[in-house]
């Protein structure tokens, strides 16, 4: 039990507090690291989750142990097979021959909560061929969940589930898992994905060639000619560059360097500031002088965004999300500079510690003020978590839209498999094998031994291409030799590897933060590598 004078997780991972008050408590002790990658507001979309996973296979087991460490908040297993020898075998979470005739579900959630006792479990001995044959009821109790996972789900089965989930918008993700031997790929079906804290790489603009009044002023107040020598050697790049480039406008009729003879004289004109040699700060003004002639504009993917046919639709269902792109647009319009809220945000820079408090400061003010303009473009009846305007406005310069497919529909398109043979062809040949092998299984009668030939699967290959389109020979060769050598075989070394790469795209998308992968991921453990389709 926490003690009075321990912190929570939101506490502790945005309060600025000396450590006499107090230490993080056992659940953020526990999460310590995650929870610097996706913070409090991550940790708590994915305790808020309910996963739905079709399958307790070593496959099933391995993704769903990603998920459980990470605390994960619910997850149902759906499975009505009984353990056999062969599952004793190769999935880590059954005991060995004691788990041999038992319910496999029940013995998986059973060790699976070990791992981690704030997680909640349930093993569901049903099959979801009953869940799905009980209608409406079946398909509520579906869309209950956050996020759906089938791994090795027969292919009529899984293209019933794939469509009872694809035809309301608001049904849950569906990830598709398919691994046969050392030979594997996963998908995402899903409509609709907005993400705010992508964490992108890109950093939001300083705004150095429009700065804002507060800046400019600042810069133009600094005597560098008569300044500390110390002082002087710590003046951070940003004063320097925008001083000097209101300097080279005076002389230049109001315009930045645009020529590179121009750039290189402007460059100069920075290392002649300096007193002394050994001035780091401005050879670091000088490698970053780029953002002095570069025009600060709204980024062409966020612009893209303003056309969205939601911002002409917006009603009182619309997501937040949507309601806050629609104020951006506006305040882009609108607002004198034209461009995006300005960012609080500083990277690292040669700086004395009380230059760069004040230079933080003086972008941390403008930026509340900016924030504040924003907030008054959003409808007064419309409420927005303090917390989401906050992190929109913060990564605004990475926020996106993202729009899936419903799983399968490639295969549905033979002019579009053709074309992956030229850029991609090994990633085509193990996405048409593993579609072969599942169409084989299809078609065989019930409860015979699967023995796909080579043959076989290249005809059914050959069913999902043009007429008269050749197979990538080598690359088919090696993806139809696994399948036909090892069709059944879940792997306790491919499991692992999907444990990871699937957990991870299933965090991405419960906590809405960074970019989960579109389209088919293939994997391939025999050549040991990973390839989109």
């Amino acid at each position: 039990m926490p003690s009075e004078e321990s912190q929570d997780i939101e506490q502790a991972t945005t309060k600025i507090a000396p450590i006499t008050e107090g230490q993080p408590d056992s659940k953020t002790r526990r999460y310590d690291r995650q929870l610097r990658l996706w913070a409090a507001s991550g940790q708590s979309a994915l305790e808020s989750a309910r996963l739905l996973v079709l399958s307790s296979s070593a496959t099933s087991t391995s993704i769903l142990k990603n998920l459980v460490l990470p605390g994960i908040g619910h997850f149902t297993i759906l499975d009505d097979a009984t353990a056999t020898p062969e599952d004793a075998g190769n999935n880590f979470f059954l005991e060995g021959p004691s788990s041999i005739g038992k319910k496999r579900a029940e013995e998986a959630v059973r060790l699976l909560g070990e791992l981690n006792d704030g997680v909640d479990g349930k093993a569901d001995a049903r099959n979801v061929e009953e869940v799905l044959a009980k209608g409406v009821e079946g398909e509520e109790w579906l869309k209950a969940h956050t996020l759906v996972i089938a791994h090795n789900l027969q292919q009529s089965t899984l293209d019933q589930l794939s469509d009872v989930l694809w035809k309301d918008e608001d049904a849950p993700p569906l990830v598709v898992v398919r691994s046969a031997g050392f030979l594997a790929e996963f998908y995402i079906q899903f409509h609709e994905h907005t993400i705010i804290e992508s964490h992108s790489e890109t950093s939001p603009s300083l705004r150095i060639d429009k700065p804002f009044p507060a800046l400019l002023e600042y810069s133009l107040s600094l005597d560098f000619d008569n300044m500390d020598p110390t002082d002087h050697g710590h003046v951070p790049y940003v004063i320097i560059l925008v001083r000097a480039l209101e300097e080279w406008k005076k002389a230049h009729d109001g315009s930045p360097p645009s020529t590179y003879p121009e750039k290189q004289a402007f460059k100069k004109q920075i290392l002649a500031m300096k007193h002394k040699q050994d001035e780091e700060n401005f050879d670091e003004a000088e490698g970053q002088a780029y953002r002095c002639w570069t025009p600060t504009v709204v980024p062409s993917e966020i612009k893209a965004l303003f056309s969205d046919p939601k911002l002409a639709a917006l009603s009182a269902t619309s997501p937040p999300f949507f309601y806050l792109l629609h104020a951006l647009k506006r305040f882009v319009e609108e607002q004198p500079q034209h461009s995006l809220p300005l960012s609080n945000t500083l990277p690292d820079m040669k700086a004395s510690t009380g230059a760069y408090i004040e230079l933080q400061k003086m972008y941390k003010t403008r930026a509340e003020e900016e924030k504040s303009i924003f907030k008054s473009y959003l409808p007064a009846d419309v409420e927005v978590d303090e917390s989401m305007l906050d992190a929109f406005v913060k990564n605004v310069h990475a926020v996106k839209v993202m729009r899936g497919k419903q799983w399968g529909a490639v295969d549905k398109e033979p002019k579009t498999l053709a074309n992956f043979i030229q850029t991609s062809p090994k990633q085509l040949a193990i996405h048409l094998a593993l579609s072969a092998l599942a169409n084989l299984i299809t078609k065989q009668q019930p409860n015979a031994p699967l023995t796909p030939t080579i043959e076989s699967l290249t005809v059914e290959a050959q069913a999902l291409l043009p007429s008269g389109t050749e197979l990538p020979e080598e690359e088919w060769a090696n993806a139809v030799g696994e399948l036909a050598r090892a069709p059944t075989a879940d792997l306790p070394n491919t499991a692992a590897l999907l444990g990871g790469l699937v957990a991870q795209e299933v965090i991405k998308m419960v906590t809405k933060q960074y970019v989960p992968i579109e389209n088919y991921c293939v994997v391939d453990l025999i050549e040991t590598w990973t390839g989109i389709l």
